[in-house]
């Protein structure tokens, strides 16, 4: 299978000098310009992107980050985890992410209609990370709670109190008197 990349991105956050604390070295030395956190279109992709000198981008921006010529971002610095977005870009993802629903609202309802099983215990539903949940982790109702089978034969009914013997003795069925309509009457 082919690696599929973003496209188009929404800016979540720009940040004019960079992320502060970094010192430059390592991959952290590609953040000693103007960098942007953004959020994928298509995948929901977060990433980190270098943006071009005397560029200034707003959250909510559209951008290009697909693999050919770029006009506002250089040079793509790779994905980050949620936890590595700023405040700022934690607050914006929740609208932004709305809005990119929003603008392909067709192809979610399609999908969500047609999504089928992929195994009996994994649906394709869990399979995406739309679901809330990570792929490796989803599982169904049935597996969380401890399975069921039903026994190969029902269980015997519990034994009936005699109505006649006050003692509290248990007798089978088999051995217990049905009275008849005349020894009632009379």
């Amino acid at each position: 299978m082919e690696k599929q990349y973003e496209e188009f991105a929404y800016v979540l956050d720009f940040l004019q000098h960079g992320k502060p604390g970094f010192r430059p070295t390592g991959r952290a030395g590609y953040r000693a310009g103007a960098l942007i956190q953004c959020v994928g279109e298509e995948f929901f992709t977060l990433l980190e992107a270098l943006v071009k000198e005397e560029l200034i981008l707003k959250p909510g921006d559209r951008v290009y980050v697909g693999k050919a010529s770029r006009e506002e971002v250089t040079y793509i610095i790779g994905r980050i985890g949620y936890e590595e977005l700023t405040a700022a870009a934690k607050a914006e993802l929740p609208p932004t992410i709305s809005k990119v629903v929003t603008n392909r609202e067709a192809w979610f309802v399609n999908f969500f209609n047609t999504a089928r099983a992929i195994t009996p215990r994994m649906h394709a539903l869990h399979a995406r990370a739309l679901s809330g949940r990570p792929a490796h982790a989803s599982t169904s109702s049935a597996a969380q709670s401890p399975e069921r089978h039903p026994s190969p034969r029902p269980s015997p009914p519990p034994p009936l109190r005699s109505a006649s013997s006050g003692s509290g003795r248990t007798t089978s069925s088999r051995s217990r008197s049905i009275p008849s309509a005349a020894a009632a009457g009379g």
